[in-house]
């Protein structure tokens, strides 16, 4: 069994929850990398579908930062069950420390199987991921399925390390599979006329016609790196890769950045929850 410890003095506070909105903050063991995170409800008559992942853990002597952004639809068990199963999921893969990208593929399928198995208690609803592992501060590495973004700052310039799995960039694969990509009703191509993306955990109803496998990229995190965002696309729809940046480079501390960046979409009247976490790394 892998033993995890948190390194955060708020670790309680790092798992996102149900409230209409919470932030915290934490950083690594040896001070040098910081994260704040910050998660508002949106304007929809729903309870909060978005939940995050924000810690540091020690595993064999390696520090890990773990983040992501779960932003649910048609309820709010899908990403609650991934804030609890998927970075553990991954983690215990054998091949984890050998070969990272092979292992969070076969987690990311392993967790979609458990959540399509367990449709009756985790109900017809789906959910977006994006993931970051960041290795003893050196490595990271980021997966997405949807289209929660992360963004990250190389001497300040913006730099998008996730791809968006929307239905009219994946149609072919939705068509070979036996749906179909129809913008009605509305303005907004959706899978079977119902869901906005084309890749998903859940959604058992529409399983047979999308996919779950993430893009997966990694980097070495070198001086001219200094900002990591994670966030849902309550943020995303009203603001671009490089303004995100800028707030957020703008202010030291990563939890009133993410909080300045939360803020900043609901004043530009987003609708969506919004969900952000920042990750500074020096």
């Amino acid at each position: 069994m892998v033993k995890l410890s948190c390194f955060n003095a708020n670790c309680g506070q790092c798992v996102g929850g149900e409230s209409s909105s919470s932030s915290g903050r934490g950083r690594s063991h040896e001070g040098n990398t910081k994260y704040g995170f910050s998660l508002v409800k949106g304007k929809a008559d729903h309870r909060m579908e978005d939940y995050h992942v924000a810690k540091f853990v020690q595993i064999e002597g390696h520090e890990l930062g773990l983040f992501a952004v779960y932003d649910g639809h048609l309820g709010d068990e899908v990403p609650s069950y991934l804030q609890k199963h998927l970075f553990a999921n991954i983690l215990k893969e054998d091949e984890f420390w050998v070969d990272p990208r092979r292992a969070i593929t076969k987690a990311y399928e392993k967790t979609d199987q458990a959540i399509l198995s367990n449709s009756s208690n985790l109900g017809r609803g789906g959910s977006t991921a994006v993931t970051a592992i960041l290795i003893n501060s050196l490595r990271l590495w980021v997966a997405n399925v949807g289209d929660s973004r992360a963004v990250l700052s190389r001497g300040g310039q913006a730099i998008q390390m996730t791809i968006e799995h929307e239905p009219n960039t994946e149609r072919a694969s939705i068509e070979d599979r036996g749906g179909f990509v129809s913008n009605m009703p509305g303005d907004v191509a959706r899978v079977n006329g119902q869901l906005a993306v084309s890749r998903a955990f859940g959604d058992k109803s529409l399983k047979s016609h999308l996919r779950s496998d993430p893009d997966i990229l990694d980097i070495y995190v070198d001086v001219n790196c200094d900002v990591l965002i994670l966030a849902s696309d309550g943020l995303w729809k009203v603001m671009s890769n490089q303004e995100a940046v800028d707030i957020a480079r703008r202010l030291k501390d990563p939890q009133k950045a993410a909080k300045q960046l939360t803020a900043e979409a609901l004043k530009r009247d987003s609708k969506d929850d919004i969900s952000c976490v920042v990750v500074r790394f020096r």
